[in-house]
């Protein structure tokens, strides 16, 4: 699958996309305009405060030993936002609606309405950790922080920039794998569970991001639809 975001003269939709850094979506990989690639680890969580002293002492000999392990950057994201049950609650409604136990139906419908409640008042979020591992094209590496700067802030993609990226983007790719696998085996040896985020995935990620409000009432619901442009 590649997605690859298109800036469209006179296409309002494109007007965000325009002045994001992201240039594509493929092959489980985010692609900047730069050319930089980008991997999404999701890791699982660790209650810290429930392990034994020497549970405890272990996860951080384990956690230092993978920080002193690494010889490139990476980027740890924790991610709150509102519990979101909408489908769970649906699924219920469904089965009490279908049931034909009068009294069942009524309680079952009578749950949804204050687990509907508790979540809204109570405003309980979840939590999602995640790793990003960047891989940069070698032109982009020695640049000032100026550059950057104005690399960051520049809307127009070429024509030549996108033929660049896809000519280095297997090249690169390979390097990136190997980072990937390397953070993996480091964050498994702590206990995680640890997972790529795919191409749908990444997807869905970036428009919950960008789209909080829209992405709450309209669900992605087919990825082979989907043509980012």
């Amino acid at each position: 699958m590649n997605d690859t975001v298109h800036q469209k003269k006179g296409n309002p939709a494109a007007s965000t996309q325009l002045y994001l850094n992201i240039a594509e979506i493929k092959d489980d990989v985010v692609v900047l305009k730069n050319g930089g690639l980008r991997a999404v680890l999701q890791t699982s969580s660790v209650n810290f405060n429930l392990k034994s002293e020497d549970e405890q002492n272990a996860i951080i000999y384990s956690y230092q030993n993978f920080l002193n392990s690494l010889e490139f950057p990476i980027q740890i994201v924790i991610r709150s936002r509102k519990l979101d049950i909408n489908q769970y609650i649906e699924n219920v409604k469904q089965i009490g609606e279908k049931n034909q136990n009068s009294l069942l139906s009524e309680q079952t419908l009578e749950y949804c309405e204050y687990i509907q409640k508790l979540i809204e008042y109570a405003d309980i979020m979840e939590k999602s950790f995640y790793v990003v591992i960047p891989f940069d094209p070698y032109r982009t590496q020695n640049l000032n922080m100026f550059s950057k700067f104005m690399q960051r802030i520049s809307a127009a993609d070429s024509v030549d920039q996108i033929k660049r990226r896809h000519k280095e983007f297997d090249e690169m790719n390979k390097g990136l794998t190997e980072r990937v696998n390397s953070v993996r085996v480091g964050l498994e040896a702590c206990n995680l569970r640890v997972a790529q985020l795919t191409t749908p995935q990444l997807i869905e990620l970036f428009y919950q991001i960008y789209n909080p409000g829209t992405a709450h009432h309209e669900k992605i619901e087919d990825f082979s639809k989907i043509n980012i442009e």
